[in-house]
């Protein structure tokens, strides 16, 4: 199976996790790489590995970035990875193992995130679908990140991908900064019955990080993760503050 899989990945100044995410990818004869014109280190990490294929376009959505990669690639099914995903042994494992001709078109895997490369014993990230037959899948635009949207049947995989994004604070909150401006046009502009709970709740505002703090803490258990488990409810807590004070922004100085 992992013959016919080619990884798939977007980057914009990875250089704090490109390597990491590579050197889990050594089993793929190709890798489609599609970056917005990185001025770090990131393109010198890429050309040090053969089988990586570059191509750059200046970032406008992720569903361009994402389809523009689709284009790219050649083989039957594609393995679509942030820059920031570890896939661990144990699905690579797994993905050798599924059947070539199943009745199965995609597949969703689970995360695990990571604080300073600790995974955490739970986080608040839903499953992607990041294992998908190329001539059954195109994305579209959802707030500040993309969906897939599949034609076909889809299943779930046992083994888990690490989210471990090590890039700086001000790098992290320049990028949420640009993901709440899309989050907000999101939310202000669908009806609020096509909205889930979690997104009528960040509606509300004043409530929201409250909630995600109990939330990361107590219900998924990350105060038994220590500081890291802390470190992760704040990360957390700090963007929904930010879309608070956003759709307040949009709400009280709309014309």
């Amino acid at each position: 199976m992992l013959k016919l899989i080619t990884p798939l990945i977007l980057t914009y100044n990875e250089d704090p996790n490109i390597e990491r995410t590579l050197q889990q990818l050594t089993w793929a004869e190709k890798i489609i790489v599609i970056d917005s014109y990185s001025s770090d280190k990131t393109l010198e990490i890429l050309n040090s590995y053969p089988q990586v294929h570059i191509f750059q376009q200046e970032f406008d959505t992720h569903a361009r970035q994402w389809n523009y990669g689709l284009e790219q690639v050649q083989s039957p099914w594609v393995l679509s990875l942030d820059a920031d995903y570890i896939v661990t042994n144990e699905l690579i494992s797994e993905i050798a193992a599924l059947p070539i001709d199943g009745k199965i078109d995609g597949y969703f895997a689970r995360f695990q995130y990571c604080v300073f490369g600790k995974p955490m014993r739970n986080c608040i990230l839903p499953p992607r679908q990041v294992l998908f037959r190329k001539s059954k899948a195109k994305y579209i635009d959802d707030g500040h990140t993309q969906l897939l949207q599949m034609f076909g049947n889809s299943a779930t995989l046992s083994a888990y991908i690490h989210h471990d994004d090590r890039k700086p604070l001000k790098r992290w909150l320049w990028a949420q900064e640009r993901y709440m401006v899309l989050e907000v046009k999101k939310l202000l502009e669908t009806p609020t019955s096509e909205l889930s709970l979690g997104d009528r709740i960040r509606k509300q505002k004043i409530i929201a990080p409250f909630i995600i703090l109990f939330y990361c803490l107590i219900i998924k258990g990350g105060i038994l993760d220590g500081w890291h488990g802390w470190y992760y409810a704040f990360q957390r807590v700090l963007a929904e503050i930010l879309l608070s004070i956003r759709l307040i922004e949009a709400e009280k100085f709309k014309t």
